[in-house]
């Protein structure tokens, strides 16, 4: 509930000196009914005014001890004036003060001293008006003043006695408790209200009366009362500014009646950037929002009150600044000045007093970050008055601004371009409009600003409708479909498809159509749909005729590739490569930049595994072609592709995650999230499960919004092979089965699915056999449909080359195939490199085999989960052939796997330790308390409580007597102790270990000082 204001006076005077609750001069006054005006009356919660309502109610607090003043109250319309006005009326109530309110109005003919009449009749409503006795020569003009009066006097009365009648009139409503006058709406006010007015305010400060007055900014006579009145020190003025981003967010949240929770930062962003801080704005946008719509139309743009209030403040301003806003409002949200006084034909004089007359309304400001350039505010003032311009000036104002633009900047550069394509629009001459749309659509995908290609070309592909040249519309077919594939806006595919479509009845070449089909087959295979994209790859085929050029083959052989890459085939990697090699031959020789680039990017991702220089060459060319065509999506295609090589080679994403952020960046999303994917993979097999699950479900949601299908199966499978490598099967299997219904969006997913997941936790749980099963699944659908990149099952090439020369099917021969396929991976290089030191130390060279193991190890020290389970598979190969550390291998290898929870594996450890006649740590409850030193040399938690003892210099019988054990077999956990650890006394073990125990030392000292008064009032009593 809403605390009354009197409870936030700072004055313990004013808090305590509240006045009965009846009779007539200390009667509490009547709560006034609320007014229902937006923003400014509406009874919503009340926010962010904290410090102008503690000025109110410390001129309050002074009334209430007979020092009068009066508060100004301006600000522009909206802002709140006429509600901060209501809430200082219930904190005077609340402290028992009279209250009376008055309001100036524009309806009817004007009524001389209005406010002050309507202010007296609700203090005779309230019955406390004083009696014509108590205002002594002035109750025959109070009197006469009021409707229906019969008072004899002058039919007329001078204001200086209306303003000295008012003021008694104040003074004896206010001689016990204060009194507060609020009138509002001032700058409407007649003059004989102001002169009066303006004689209260000079005799006030010795009364027990406060005014608060409420007028806007605009200049009139108001607001030159008021500055008078602040320079004689008679009156304060209190502007009122607009909320910030946090009252912005408090009155959302006090509106929908959520918790701060609730609201989300768009929405409030939302609402603070179209509301610029004005209260009546965002709760009208915010009524707006939430209103329900029934009939499916669409809900109106600007809020009824808004447009009102834009409306009025623009016809004060007169029908030439109305003309003059009319065209300032074609020219957008900000506008230059330069263009608007050529375009309205305005002197310097006359410009500068309507800019003064339109921030003076609140209709205009200052654009600070770009000197001679204005804004409107609020936002929808612009938008108001376009709605506002009949056809006939619409049309005439636009095109005289556009032209007037084209004549100050030639060329158009920069955002002219845009502006002058919005001016022709809005006067209807799309002719003139689509040309400058495509064009600073260009420039928009020149700059990596795709979002902004796509929304240009939008506005340019809608007025193509309009009887454009068939060129003109297939140029803009191009440029969006172009920017719509790079930006993920897959949305817009089936207007794309209709308009395309629609160019069948018109003449356009049926070359440059086929192209068009080529890049529609582009888009609709970045958006997982490879039926359709064969549909149009087909009919683009259709339209090439028999003998094509090598310019319109190009880019239907490019879609080609693309299109082959989607359908299962076991061929698809060969028949791409074959369509990518025309492609980049064919736009070699007919000129096409782009088309080469994205051909030489495709034949990269195409290059055999083992041809990583190959690759490389393909990709740093496509960049070369980038860097001298200015065409930044393929500039920063190849370096994502060139970081990925990388990454694979020495397994260090930073280049990686720098590259998909420029792609972000600059809008290249499908290639983006397909990054985020192998970023995602490296951090599982990193052992950064965490991170990687966060990254996963962050692009997935980003993934799904985009329908980018082909990019939600790889994160689908990345998440279970998430599972897989933390041995979590049924976790995995649920994942496995979100991923059944879009297995086939991108082709490899299922193989890898097998060998990546399945396999992986099959070896995590010791179930070798069905491992062996599962990776001869994923080598069977591979070879059906084969993968490429990080998800390909080259991934997979190393841990199976690794097992079958473990189970002595695998030789020489082919671990020089796959060494020469997929030992070029740093994930790849820990299984082949430990594949070859087995084979080595099988040969009789055990020195060799540790070397290879050695840098084998070095490699896979990225890959915790990997690296361990290596270590156990190799151990008895090691321990039998004679090389490498099998003892402190397992054992690290059971630490680590124990203590991530895979224990399986784990156990494997513990009897391959039995198995070498090695000492087992047990696995009891306290282990975690045992200090890893100590666990590297198998000590068990009871031998640490014997070692903690030992530091301390406590003999056995004393152990013995605290660990509620034998002295014998105290002696027995010393030689182990010592044996273990390699100490050669029980002293040299204590100095050693007292520092592992440390942290516990003072706790121990103590327990230690108990048990032994314990032990000796033990034996005192034998």
């Amino acid at each position: 509930m809403r605390k009354p204001y009197a409870q936030h006076f700072e004055s313990p005077g004013f808090l305590n000196s509240r006045p009965p609750s009846s009779g007539r001069d200390g009667a509490k006054a009547p709560r006034r009914s609320r007014p229902a005006g937006g923003g400014d009356g509406s009874r919503g919660e009340f926010v962010g005014r904290r410090t102008e309502m503690q000025q109110i109610l410390t001129a309050l607090t002074a009334a209430r001890s007979g020092r009068g003043g009066a508060v100004f109250v301006t600000g522009e319309p909206g802002i709140g004036k006429t509600r901060l006005a209501v809430e200082a009326l219930d904190a005077a109530a609340e402290a028992g003060m009279t209250t009376a309110r008055g309001r100036a109005g524009t309806v009817g003919s004007v009524v001389p001293y209005r406010p002050l009449v309507e202010a007296l009749l609700s203090l005779s409503r309230a019955g406390l008006l004083p009696d014509s006795e108590e205002l002594g020569p002035y109750g025959p003009v109070l009197a006469h003043l009021l409707p229906g009066s019969r008072a004899p006097g002058a039919a007329t009365v001078s204001h200086l006695m209306v303003a000295e009648a008012v003021l008694r009139v104040l003074t004896v409503a206010g001689r016990r408790h204060g009194c507060l006058l609020v009138l509002d709406d001032l700058h409407d006010a007649d003059t004989e209200t102001l002169a009066a007015l303006e004689y209260v305010l000079d005799n006030l400060a010795e009364q027990p009366a406060v005014l608060l007055l409420i007028a806007g900014r605009e200049p009139c006579v108001a607001t030159e009362l008021a500055a008078r009145a602040r320079q004689r020190g008679a009156a304060s003025t209190l502007e009122l500014r607009p909320l910030g981003r946090p009252d912005v967010h408090a009155l959302v949240v006090a509106e929908w009646g959520s918790g701060p929770g609730e609201v989300t930062a768009e929405l409030v962003d939302r609402v603070a950037a179209d509301s610029a801080g004005v209260p009546l704005v965002v709760e009208e946008l915010l009524h707006d929002l939430a209103r329900p719509v029934h009939d499916g139309s669409l809900r109106p743009s600007v809020p009824a009150a808004v447009a009102r209030s834009v409306r009025h403040r623009t016809e004060r301003l007169g029908p030439r600044a109305r003309g003059i806003l009319g065209i300032a409002a074609l020219l957008g949200q900000r506008f230059p000045l330069p263009v608007l006084q050529h375009a309205t034909g305005c002197d310097d004089r006359e410009l500068l007093r309507f800019l003064h007359a339109g921030v003076a309304s609140y209709l205009l400001q200052p654009d600070e970050s770009s000197p001679e350039w204005y804004v409107f505010r609020p936002r929808f003032a612009a938008q108001v008055l376009r709605e506002d311009l009949g056809p006939t000036e619409r049309t005439a104002y636009a095109r005289r601004a556009a032209n007037t633009l084209i004549g100050l900047h030639p060329g158009l550069p920069g955002e002219w371009c845009v502006h002058a394509a919005e001016l022709f629009g809005h006067a209807g001459d799309v002719h003139e409009a689509v040309p400058l749309y495509c064009e600073a659509g260009r420039r928009a995908m020149a700059e990596g600003a795709m979002e902004r290609a796509v929304a240009l070309l939008t506005r340019a592909h809608r007025a193509t409708d309009a009887g454009l040249a068939p060129d003109l519309r297939a140029t803009v077919l191009e440029l969006l479909l172009q920017s719509v594939s790079r930006a993920a806006r897959f949305d817009a595919v089936p207007g794309l498809t209709a308009g395309l479509e629609a160019l069948g009845d018109h003449d356009v070449p049926a070359a440059r159509r086929a192209g068009l089909y080529a890049q529609l087959a582009d888009v609709t295979v970045s958006a997982g749909l490879p039926a359709d994209a064969l549909r149009h790859l087909d009919v683009a085929r259709r339209l090439l005729g028999t003998s094509p050029t090598g310019a319109h083959t190009a880019p239907v052989d490019l879609a080609a590739a693309r299109v082959e890459l989607s359908r299962p085939a076991p061929d698809r990697l060969r028949t791409a490569a074959e369509h990518a090699r025309r492609a980049a031959d064919a736009a070699q020789q007919a000129a096409l930049p782009d088309v080469l680039g994205r051909a030489l990017l495709m034949l990269g991702q195409l290059a055999p595994e083992q041809d990583a220089e190959a690759a490389a060459a393909h990709f740093a060319r496509a960049g070369a072609i980038a860097d001298r065509n200015q065409l930044p999506d393929l500039r920063v295609s190849a370096e994502v592709h060139l970081a990925r090589i990388a990454m694979r080679r020495d397994g260090r994403p930073a280049r990686l995650e720098e590259a998909q952020q420029q792609a972000l960046r600059i809008g290249v999303l499908p290639l983006a999230y397909e990054t985020g994917c192998v970023l995602a993979l490296d951090e599982v097999r990193r052992g950064e499960f965490e991170a990687a699950g966060h990254r996963i479900h962050d692009g997935l949601a980003d993934a799904t919004r985009l329908r980018l299908r082909p990019v939600v199966s790889l994160l689908r499978l990345t998440e279970a092979v998430r599972y897989a490598h933390q041995g979590q099967r049924a976790e995995m299997r649920e994942a496995l089965d979100r991923l059944a219904p879009c297995v086939d969006d991108a082709p490899g997913v299922r193989p890898a699915s097998y060998g990546l997941a399945r396999a992986f936790c099959s070896l995590l749980e010791e179930n070798h056999d069905a491992a062996e099963q599962e990776f001869a699944q994923a080598l069977v659908y591979d070879r059906e449909n084969p993968g490429v990149g990080e998800f390909g099952v080259s991934g997979m090439h190393g841990v199976m080359l690794l097992r079958g020369v473990l189970a002595g099917r695998v030789g020489r021969q082919h671990h020089a195939d796959v060494t020469r396929a997929a030992g070029g991976t740093r994930w790849n290089r820990q299984f082949v490199g430990l594949a070859h030191a087995v084979l080595l130390g099988r040969e009789g060279r055990a020195a060799e085999a540790t070397v290879a193991a050695t840098a084998a190890l070095d490699a896979a020290a990225l890959y915790p989960v990997a690296r361990n389970l290596c270590l156990r598979l190799v151990a008895r190969s090691a321990y039998e052939d004679g090389w490498g550390e099998p003892v402190d291998w397992v054992r690290a290898a059971e630490e680590y796997l124990h203590t991530a929870g895979i224990a399986a594996v784990a156990g494997a450890c513990r009897s391959l330790l039995r198995g070498m006649g090695a000492s087992v740590r047990q696995r009891r409850t306290g282990t975690e308390n045992v200090p890893p030193d100590l666990r590297r040399y198998g000590v068990t938690v009871r031998e640490f409580e014997v070692a903690r003892l030992l530091a301390e210099r406590i003999g056995n019988k004393d152990i013995a007597y605290w660990l509620h054990i034998s002295p014998r077999t105290v002696e027995k956990h010393v030689a182990s102790l010592l044996r273990k650890t390699g100490h050669p006394d029980r002293a040299a073990f204590a100095a050693a270990a007292r520092g592992l125990v440390a942290e516990r030392a003072h706790h121990l000292r103590s327990e230690v000082a108990v048990k032994a008064r314990e032990r000796y009032t033990w034996s005192l009593s034998q």
